[in-house]
């Protein structure tokens, strides 16, 4: 989602190319290779194709460098952030995406997640301070994949009737407690006095100076380590992947370790 698009505006542009399984390639030399010969090809193939993509990947293109953020994650990890809004389609669209992303991740990485606000008739405003809300007590990570269900599937917390015409009545902030105090056990009363708190209305000023500093045009965006913004419009879903992990590994071999216990005295 754009700031200020429709509703059901989706970043991902291009589509992914693939190959057909099981295509033959005629020219291809026969007889066929053996077992070792066609591990060797692969193991070269692969690393060719590695070292292509390494080097493709351009910036101003397919990423962008930007203002280097504070990142939330321990010395030596490697922040990947996901700016995000519960009341957008396309996020919710991008969750098998995120899963995939998790999955292709190395140990040493971490996912975030900043929500935005920009889309105020679709609730965007109250999602984001529930979910910072959620965080700040400690339930966000919980309570995250239902909420996305609450919204889209169950229409619990729904934003648009199911034919997806927007909802006169949108849901508040008091609607969100009630939802968090079922799926994570916070109190719908402790929740909303933490809505309200200094603390919390500080995160949410906080969250949208940093999608300002960042340039965000658009949900879902991928961020990484406070300093690499992906480019939608010049990705595929599996480029994004690719390229994330690409520059996870670059900020991998400059990151802190986490420094070592104290040894125990004798």
């Amino acid at each position: 989602m754009v700031p200020g698009g429709e509703s059901g505006d989706c970043v991902w542009h291009r589509n992914p190319f693939t190959f057909a399984p099981g295509q033959h390639n005629p020219h291809f030399p026969h007889p066929a290779p053996t077992n070792m010969t066609r591990i060797l090809f692969s193991l070269l193939a692969l690393s060719a194709a590695a070292s292509v993509q390494a080097q493709s990947w351009v910036a101003g293109k397919h990423y962008s460098v930007i203002p280097t953020q504070r990142t939330n994650v321990p010395a030596g990890k490697v922040e990947v952030m996901e700016v995000f809004s519960y009341g957008c389609p396309a996020c919710n669209t991008y969750r098998p995406i995120m899963r995939k992303l998790q999955a292709a991740l190395p140990p040493n990485a971490q996912i975030t997640y900043l929500p935005a606000s920009w889309q105020a008739a679709e609730a965007w405003p109250m999602f984001q301070r529930a979910y910072l809300t959620a965080q700040s007590l400690g339930v966000a990570d919980k309570a995250h994949e239902a909420m996305y269900d609450a919204i889209w599937t169950t229409r619990e917390l729904g934003v648009t009737d199911a034919s997806g015409r927007l909802l006169k009545k949108l849901p508040t902030i008091e609607n969100a407690a009630k939802f968090y105090e079922r799926v994570a056990g916070v109190k719908a009363a402790d929740f909303v006095n933490a809505s309200k708190s200094f603390s919390v209305d500080l995160k949410v000023r906080q969250a949208d100076n940093q999608i300002k500093v960042m340039q965000i045009s658009g949900t879902p965006t991928i961020v990484v380590n406070g300093k690499y913004r992906l480019n939608n419009e010049n990705l595929n879903s599996d480029e994004m992947i690719q390229l994330a992990r690409f520059l996870v590994d670059k900020e991998s071999a400059t990151a802190k370790p986490a420094a070592a216990a104290p040894a125990k005295k004798p």
